[in-house]
């Protein structure tokens, strides 16, 4: 006896006395790493709906360097898995995989494997050696019984260059997720409202490869960078991180390294959902030689890339790419860089790209359930094999609940004109005032940090009261808090404001919107006390952006 306790259900020797649903075939899906059980997991609910002929064992394969969150991400997903050791006890129709580096015992079975990219644009560590291997390229001893899915006919021709043994073992798919996020794009408002952006506001895209070459691996602070130049109004900033990130170094260790970028806003997108959506709803990717930022621009996305490593193989379309793509330089503003290339964006402008490496889309799904049920001996099902957008991501970012405020002001015909620029503190370079600049820190009275709000001029009260008790509230802040200028709080009526100042003057501010914003107010009365303009009676135009214009009058109501 080895001691392994025997596997009753779903599969056994008399699995048949305790199973309800009598599958005729058994389809066994190794889960090896999340990035390759993540890809399965996106087609096969499509590939076998309503068939209650095909049984689906998912068997956790513990031994990759990237197996941690396997059995979370199968729990997550309500598969019913067994252990790997297990495995010999099944006796499978079919194993269908995205991950070439299982070891199977010896069967006739036959192995369809997928790639859990696209295609085989890499060179990854060999764990079996010291070297590398192609990514997606399966071991000699595995080749003899599997077939190799490829997204397109010059990957087949690849594989047969560099290993002639493929010969044969290659079976042409496309690619079902590029299909998918094709079918995704008419829900990019959908995908950008679930993302919390405001109207007006654009997404920015940070996508990483995991490993040395890796973007996120040689401009950690990349992120961070980009917050800290693109005004908080007008973008939002979110990070992709190739599932293998996560399961080497885990959570924690990205949110710590992350910490001051996540104050400032930033989405971390998990990895195991809502990088399609993230994507599909950027304005600009920026990214590396991973197959996040191959799919961007094959979307038809601007594509800067921070990084982009010698470990990409030649002659494929990721490194055709890596030869077009602007890069960006990390020594100059970013703001300038970014903004260009969303205006200079052509949109057909990697459409060579795309066609090099997705064959025939929207075909992918049909021809992949074709070749499952070809391989595992029965016939296909009636009717299409549906193609859908993948699901609305379910993302809570932190507030931010400091920033640095930077005020233009300029005579107008109807009075003053402000543009006003919010930059997260947490990130916010230091700088003096630039020539017609006013600049000073707000703070949310819920800001973490007791230092940022000690040293801010103006703070917020986000709590809407009445006008009675927003002026005592005021009152006490400014007592609380003796380094302030100003205390600024919404009222429950639509668009007023009450703003009071260190000098005991309280003014009442008007939004003839009834947009109810007191950070926009305090900025209409710090511009107007920096510039010298008598508050009472003051009207002011404010742009926030490109797209948020508020017009705003001012009132007096007494010195207290």
């Amino acid at each position: 006896m080895d001691g392994k306790a025997s596997l009753r259900a779903p599969v056994g020797p008399d699995a048949w006395r305790w199973r309800t649903f009598q599958s005729v075939r058994t389809l066994v899906v190794p889960a090896r790493t999340v990035t390759s059980t993540v890809r399965v997991l996106e087609v096969l609910p499509d590939l076998l709906r309503g068939d209650d002929r095909v049984g689906v064992v998912f068997a956790h394969d513990p031994t990759s360097a990237f197996s941690d969150g396997v059995l979370d991400l199968l729990r997550s997903a309500d598969c019913r898995s067994v252990p790997w050791d297990h495995l010999s006890d099944v006796a499978p129709d079919l194993i269908l995989s995205a991950s070439e580096n299982i070891d199977l015992p010896d069967s006739d079975c036959p192995v369809l494997v997928l790639p859990h990219g696209v295609g085989f644009q890499k060179l990854v560590p060999d764990s079996r050696s010291t070297g590398s291997r192609l990514s997606g390229m399966v071991s000699e001893r595995l080749l003899k019984r599997a077939r190799l899915a490829v997204s397109h006919p010059d990957q087949a021709a690849q594989l047969l260059a560099a290993h002639p043994e493929t010969e044969g073992r290659t079976v042409l798919i496309g690619d079902p997720c590029y299909d998918r996020l094709v079918a995704s794009v008419p829900q990019r408002d959908t995908y950008l409202r679930a993302l919390r952006l405001e109207p007006g506001q654009r997404l920015v895209v940070v996508s990483s490869t995991w490993g040395p070459t890796s973007l996120i691996a040689r401009v950690p602070d990349l992120p961070a960078r980009l917050l800290a130049e693109l005004p908080l109004d007008e973008y939002r900033v979110a990070v992709v991180l190739h599932p293998n990130i996560w399961s080497t170094h885990g959570a924690w260790q990205i949110r710590t390294l992350q910490a001051a970028a996540l104050e400032a806003g930033l989405l971390i997108i998990p990895p195991t959902r809502g990088w399609q959506a993230s994507v599909v709803a950027a304005a600009a990717v920026v990214g590396d030689h991973g197959s996040v930022t191959l799919y961007s621009a094959s979307l038809g996305r601007p594509v800067l890339l921070a990084a982009f490593g010698d470990d990409a193989v030649p002659g494929t379309a990721g490194a055709e790419l890596g030869r077009r793509a602007p890069r960006l330089d990390l020594q100059a503003p970013l703001r300038a860089q970014v903004e260009q290339a969303m205006a200079g964006q052509e949109p057909d402008r990697w459409a060579d790209i795309a066609q090099q490496a997705f064959d025939q889309p929207g075909q992918a799904m049909e021809r992949l359930r074709s070749t499952v049920y070809d391989l595992i001996g029965l016939p296909e099902p009636n009717g299409p094999t549906p193609v859908r957008a993948f699901p609305v991501p379910q993302i809570q970012p932190s507030p931010v609940t400091a920033a640095v405020v930077s005020l233009r002001l300029a005579a107008d015909a109807d009075g003053w004109s402000l543009s006003v620029e919010r930059y997260p503190a947490s990130v916010a370079r230091r700088a003096d005032e630039g020539p017609g600049e006013f600049r000073y820190l707000a703070c949310d009275l819920e800001e973490p940090d007791p230092k940022q709000t000690l040293n801010a001029s103006v703070l917020i009260e986000r709590t809407r009261l009445d006008a009675t008790a927003t002026v005592h509230r005021i009152a006490e802040i400014l007592g609380a808090y003796p380094g302030s200028r100003a205390a600024a709080a919404a009222l429950e009526a639509a668009g007023e404001h009450l703003v009071g100042l260190r000098d005991r003057r309280l003014i009442q501010v008007t939004a003839a919107d009834g947009v109810a914003d007191p950070g926009l107010a305090a900025a209409a009365v710090y511009a107007c006390l920096r510039a010298d303009i008598p508050l009472a009676g003051a009207r002011l135009t404010v742009r926030i952006g490109s797209a948020r214009t508020h017009v705003v009058e001012l009132r007096q109501l007494r010195r207290g």
